[in-house]
């Protein structure tokens, strides 16, 4: 009996995470469109400032009782998950999709999962394989050619600021290792308005000074239609999706949990060419090249190599 409910249990976890993946792939697929929509009536600086405030003040009302289950050692590594995990990647993929195009940014948001392997050897000890490896170099090329091709497609766009979605992804990739090592008994809701708590001054700081309210801005043309794009980007791409991560990763693994990242591309230039935006066959085939480092990274096999530290 108890053999029976433990594995109906599995199953409901697998069945689970499943779910918590192909939701989260279409709410963040949907996030590159929605900064570029936000970012015809503000800057890069105004949008990530505003995304800040915002998604804290709806994760206090929905979820302020979780703090409780912060103890106080487990503080400092909320924090950095929310500086690291959320703050600094709002403002780094804001700039970026001043140059580039959302389904782009969506597509090097695939180099995720392959950071996240190395972070996890380097600070966690985690193990990997030779295909890991092997994923993480044709990742790492795969990205390259689709920025080389970009620069073709798109020769007005400046794809130096592609770099700030790379940096971005590593951020994405140490906060994923930082909750399934460091965060694993707080609740998912707990550590999103923890993120949020401790990033919500700074933010409100950069928003006071980014001149969000100056009369230029509130009545420019798109400031009530941008301000739309970002109140859904910050209830449904950071709120909600926030919290589903968060549990997927505690249910699953950081390197599955990440592997969100093989179908937002898909979500991304869907609404990308959508939005007119050109996508040429070298740049899909760079792509290609990028998911195909991520299948290998995440392909099960028997660990060769291991460090030393063990989890």
């Amino acid at each position: 009996m108890h053999f029976c409910i433990s594995q109906h249990s599995t199953v409901g976890k697998q069945n689970r995470k499943w779910v918590y993946l192909i939701v989260l792939s279409v709410i963040w697929g949907t996030s590159y469109i929605l900064i570029k929509k936000g970012l015809e009536g503000f800057s890069p600086i105004q949008l990530g400032a505003v995304r800040i405030v915002m998604a804290a003040l709806f994760l206090f009302i929905i979820g302020f009782r979780s703090l409780r289950t912060i103890s106080k050692k487990e503080w400092f590594w909320v924090g950095v998950s929310g500086i690291i995990g959320s703050f600094v990647p709002m403002f780094l993929f804001a700039y970026a999709e001043t140059e580039i195009d959302s389904s782009i940014a969506s597509i090097l948001n695939s180099l995720v999962p392959l950071f996240t392997l190395f972070i996890g050897l380097m600070a966690f000890g985690v193990k990997f394989t030779k295909n890991q490896f092997l994923g993480v170099t044709i990742g790492l090329v795969g990205a390259a050619f689709l920025i080389f091709f970009g620069t073709k497609v798109n020769p007005d766009q400046n794809y130096w600021y592609a770099g700030f979605v790379v940096i971005a992804t590593i951020c994405y990739a140490c906060n994923a290792n930082i909750i399934k090592n460091k965060l694993q008994d707080v609740s998912p809701m707990g550590i999103a308005v923890g993120n949020f708590s401790v990033i919500l001054l700074p933010g409100i700081v950069i928003l006071f000074f980014s001149g969000f309210l100056d009369k230029e801005v509130v009545e420019g043309p798109y400031f009530l239609s941008s301000l739309g794009y970002i109140v859904i980007l910050c209830i449904m791409g950071t709120c909600v999706a926030k919290v589903m991560f968060n549990k997927l990763v505690q249910i699953s693994n950081a390197v599955f949990s990440v592997s969100v990242t093989y179908l937002i591309p898909i979500v991304g230039i869907f609404w990308g060419l959508i939005d007119g935006e050109k996508f040429s066959i070298k740049q899909l085939l760079a792509a290609l090249v990028i998911l195909l480092g991520v299948y290998l990274v995440n392909k099960k096999k028997t660990p060769q190599r291991a460090s030393s530290n063990k989890n």
